[in-house]
């Protein structure tokens, strides 16, 4: 089973540090999730491990790999990949476009445009929409592209940070669904959620990061109720 680990990991922005030496790691075919208030790190982690910001000190590794600092293309090949706040789709571009994006990595394009006609009869809705613009795509329908070109590489982990930003109740709950599935095809999931109440009852694991530190670290039963996450924010015990 593959292991993605974060170990003592040190990041941030031009000079100001967020993330203190924080350590976790994500199991295949589980969704490891990250908690914590705006603000505390979560992202900018995720960023660090994923390659999008350098790791000042620490590690990221995937298996032996060391993922810390590689190009953002070698850490895709690699098996492991981000998929941004909101999804980050290009509005600009179409529902293929977008998809052939997740695909940028791979030297084969046949191999590509195979991987998508299989991914996308799977979208019903982007199926009929291939060559609609991103941008005219509901935020349900943007959050399914950003997932779906997620997959075009075939990742053993996706990053997800928070999935469930701005989408409406039934589609938080299909979405969350969507991602439940993909850990039954052995993908790990290494997810940032606000929706706490949501993401609960999906998650094998959990981390609190609170200022940039690790808080918490154990599985949904060892935490009561909100009230206990709560006092982890404000740094009780």
């Amino acid at each position: 089973m593959s292991t993605l680990a974060a170990e003592n990991v040190v990041t941030g922005y031009g000079k100001q540090e967020i993330v203190h030496g924080v350590s976790l790691a994500a199991e295949a075919g589980q969704i490891t999730c990250i908690f914590g208030p705006n603000g505390c790190g979560k992202s900018t982690l995720l960023k660090a491990i994923a390659g999008a910001l350098p790791v000042w000190s620490g590690s990221a590794r995937l298996d032996d790999t060391v993922l810390s600092n590689l190009p953002v293309h070698e850490v895709v090949r690699q098996g492991l990949v981000l998929m941004p706040q909101g999804g980050g789709v290009f509005p600009r571009l179409t529902v293929m476009e977008n998809l052939r994006m997740g695909g940028y990595a791979i030297a084969d394009k046949r191999l590509v445009e195979a991987r998508i006609e299989a991914l996308i009869e799977q979208y019903p809705s982007l199926a009929r929409r291939r060559k609609t613009v991103a941008g005219a795509l509901s935020g349900g329908e943007q959050a399914m592209l950003s997932l779906a070109r997620a997959l075009v590489s075939e990742p053993r982990f996706i990053l997800l940070d928070e999935p469930s930003a701005g989408l409406s109740p039934a589609m938080v709950i299909e979405t969350l669904e969507r991602i439940t599935t993909l850990t039954r095809q052995g993908i790990g999931i290494l997810m940032v959620e606000q929706n706490i109440r949501e993401a609960m009852p999906i998650a094998d694991k959990l981390y609190i990061l609170a200022a940039g530190e690790k808080r918490f670290e154990g599985s949904p039963s060892d935490v009561r109720d909100d009230r206990q996450i709560m006092d982890i924010y404000m740094g009780g015990a």
